[in-house]
């Protein structure tokens, strides 16, 4: 067994994941499990990420996507927004320095629109103190939506064309993803999601045409640097064709 940037390593062909997304799901089940109000798995699930953050520029990983919050969560009782817009709150304030002190770059997706005023803030904040750093990058896709960016993406283009600024006969996939939230983002390598269920869920339907997906049984709240690292070792040992033929097999 060898190490590598802090990853342990068992199996042939070593390969770290550029870009590793995670839907991080489970906090109010593993609240339930327990006896615990919702906002606890919440608070709990804040802890993970700080870990999974150590744990990500530990191993190596460039890019580091987390679905914070999605456009449908509005849908849920006030009370528990309040508390996540909270969580949202407190976490940026308190681990805003941390963050940059390890050369972490932040990102945001999503809609900025109609956010409260202090939110939009601090999200803006985060990403202007951070915009030299260049170790991890994190993206926070908050109040987000896969088909809610695709949409804004066709918007801009239809202005685009409206302008003369784009010819309908450019548009091309790579014209499209230029048109995204941050078209500076490589897709995703793996796409992890925590708590069993078995769906995207709205969440980077553009840019993980041929991602890998890995879905673990464990709740967001209990995912550490081990799951992680089994989760990166699972796709290491799948071979990834990007729709062409298997190097061994021709299939």
């Amino acid at each position: 067994m060898s190490e590598t940037a802090g990853l342990r390593v068992d199996i042939p062909a070593f390969e770290v994941p550029r870009h590793v997304a995670i839907i991080m799901d489970g906090n109010g089940r593993w609240a339930a499990a327990r006896g615990l109000p919702r906002v606890e798995g919440h608070r709990r699930g804040v802890e993970a990420v700080r870990r999974t953050v150590r744990a990500a520029i530990d191993i190596g990983i460039q890019y580091l996507t987390i679905f914070s919050f999605s456009a449908e969560n509005w849908s849920r009782p006030a009370v528990e927004i309040g508390e996540l817009m909270g969580l949202l709150r407190r976490f940026i304030r308190n681990d805003l320095a941390d963050l940059h002190k390890s050369n972490v770059r932040v990102r945001v997706i999503g809609e900025r629109a109609g956010l409260e005023s202090d939110i939009a803030r601090l999200l803006t904040e985060a990403e202007e103190l951070t915009r030299s750093n260049d170790g991890l990058t994190l993206v926070v896709a908050f109040n987000y939506g896969a088909r809610q960016e695709i949409t804004r993406a066709m918007r801009r283009m239809a202005e685009a064309v409206a302008a003369g600024t784009l010819k309908p006969a450019d548009i091309t996939p790579d014209k499209v993803g230029g048109y995204l939230d941050d078209p500076e983002l490589p897709d995703p390598d793996l796409i992890i999601r925590t708590s069993g269920e078995q769906r995207l869920s709205n969440f980077l339907l553009w840019q993980s045409a041929y991602s890998e997906l890995v879905f673990v049984p464990t709740y967001w709240p209990d995912f550490d640097r081990a799951a992680l690292e089994a989760a990166i070792r699972e796709y290491q040992q799948r071979e990834r064709r990007f729709g062409g033929l298997a190097a061994k097999t021709g299939s």
